[in-house]
């Protein structure tokens, strides 16, 4: 292996540590009162449809690029896999792991086996042991998975890996994630079905949800005790929430768009952000592409989303016809500090905002995202779509997988390989073929 090689290997590794925390915090609100949820409650905004909304584009035969496309992802999975617990790293070469990440393998490993890039007997054996080892992981105060494990022991762990016996907290928008491939599993691969099921019945998804919002756990900063707090910001928070309710769960108040909601003009777009304002609730609200592309690669759209995921695409078009910068922003590790970057279509007051979990803001660290360029381009499947997929090639790596983007400033290959972008990217390639992975099978290619 060349200097530059482990060079890049190392600042990958740091990268996660880092990265991996500045992202759990993405949706998570720093106030642990529930009351606050009633105060600007009601919006009064009504979400209307475009008269131009863009259609999304019907399943088709894949390609050969496709194909390759989905090779190259599956590439993260062989080299980051750990053969005595079948888990995966979350970024390439770094034994740690979150639940989301999880979720996002096994979601990416049930695409590709529906789309034919791995056999049956792989597909058995990587996901009887994943499974076997999440229903048997120890757990945050005896009821949910811990935010990090390590990959090796599954030890509970903080976010530098470091052992952390009693845990560190939980994420609900992570474990909701996770009843994602959990489904699937129960409903379409019966040999799975029972280990699917251990998992659901070991843990206490009822405490990660009250009066219907989604609700995460953590140490408190002075006393060390654990504290509860509401988690999920517009986008995310909708996604959580049509993925926790296939367990038959209230999550009603997390599901609507419009009690938060407040409209910004990006790009001659009505773009639709989070009305909580950081300085007051002391949680991030950035708009970004991936919650509505999970949404409608795994469950199709529903009427609010297609449209709001109608605005934030075109907002990102107009801006690259504006400004002659390709644009498909979302939150992603970087390989240089700070490690972690949400490139959004706005933050924090201002559009086109690259900000870190406080705020700062990193105009120099603007990133085309790779997950994001597959995403929309399998939506809509524009002109201005394939100029993204075809700008993306960049990031493709030999074993590595997909780079998770390129730099705005220079061109650089933003050189971070993630089990999420990874996962994702398979995922979009399934939705090509086959449509959204729940709900494929009662819809019949309709999207």
């Amino acid at each position: 292996m060349s200097v530059a090689q482990n060079l890049i290997k190392a600042r990958s590794h740091f990268a996660f540590i880092i990265g991996l925390s500045v992202a759990a915090m993405l949706a998570i609100s720093l106030d642990s009162r529930l009351d606050y949820l009633r105060i600007t409650k009601n919006s009064g905004q009504i979400i209307t449809r475009s008269a131009d909304q863009i259609q999304l584009s019907g399943p088709k035969t894949l390609s050969a690029d496709d194909m390759k496309t989905a090779k190259i992802a599956w590439e993260y999975f062989e080299r980051n896999n750990n053969p005595e617990t079948g888990l995966v790293n979350s970024v390439d070469g770094f034994p740690s792991t979150t639940i989301w990440d999880q979720s996002s393998y096994l979601l990416g490993m049930i695409s590709a086996y529906r789309i034919g890039l791995i056999d049956v007997t792989l597909f058995d054996r990587r996901m009887s042991m994943a499974l076997e080892t999440l229903a048997h992981l120890p757990l945050f105060s005896g009821k949910l998975p811990n935010k990090v494990y390590d990959t090796r022991s599954v030890q509970m762990t903080t976010y530098t890996n470091e052992p952390a016996a009693t845990g560190i907290g939980w994420s609900a928008l992570d474990i909701a994630r996770m009843t994602v491939p959990l489904n699937i599993l129960l409903y379409d691969y019966p040999e799975h079905a029972a280990k699917a099921g251990k998992i659901l019945s070991a843990w206490d998804f009822k405490a990660m949800v009250h009066d219907g919002v989604l609700i995460g756990a953590r140490l408190h900063k002075d006393t060390g005790l654990m504290e509860t707090i509401q988690e999920g910001r517009l986008g995310y928070e909708e996604y959580g929430a049509r993925a926790i309710s296939l367990l038959g769960l209230d999550a009603f108040t997390a599901a609507k768009y419009d009690d938060f909601i407040e409209f910004k003009e990006i790009e001659g777009q009505q773009v639709a952000a989070d009305s909580r304002n950081i300085s007051l609730f002391g949680a991030p609200n950035y708009v970004v592409s991936e919650p509505y592309i999970l949404m409608a690669i795994e469950f199709g759209l529903d009427r609010e989303a297609k449209e709001l995921a109608h605005r934030i695409y075109y907002a990102q078009e107009n801006h690259y016809a504006s400004s002659g910068q390709l644009t498909a922003v979302s939150e992603d590790n970087i390989d240089q500090k700070p490690y972690f970057i949400y490139n959004t279509i706005y933050a924090n007051g201002h559009a086109w905002n690259a900000v870190d979990e406080n705020g700062n803001q990193f105009p120099d660290l603007k990133t085309l995202s790779t997950k994001a360029a597959f995403g929309w381009d399998a939506l809509y499947n524009t002109d201005y779509t394939r100029l993204l997929v075809t700008e993306i090639q960049k990031t493709k790596s030999d074993d590595r997988g997909w780079m998770s983007g390129i730099y705005e400033k220079d061109g650089r290959v933003n050189a971070v390989a993630t089990a999420n972008t990874n996962g994702i990217i398979l995922e979009i390639i399934n939705y090509k073929a086959n449509g959204p992975l729940v709900s494929a099978r009662f819809t019949k290619g309709n999207r």
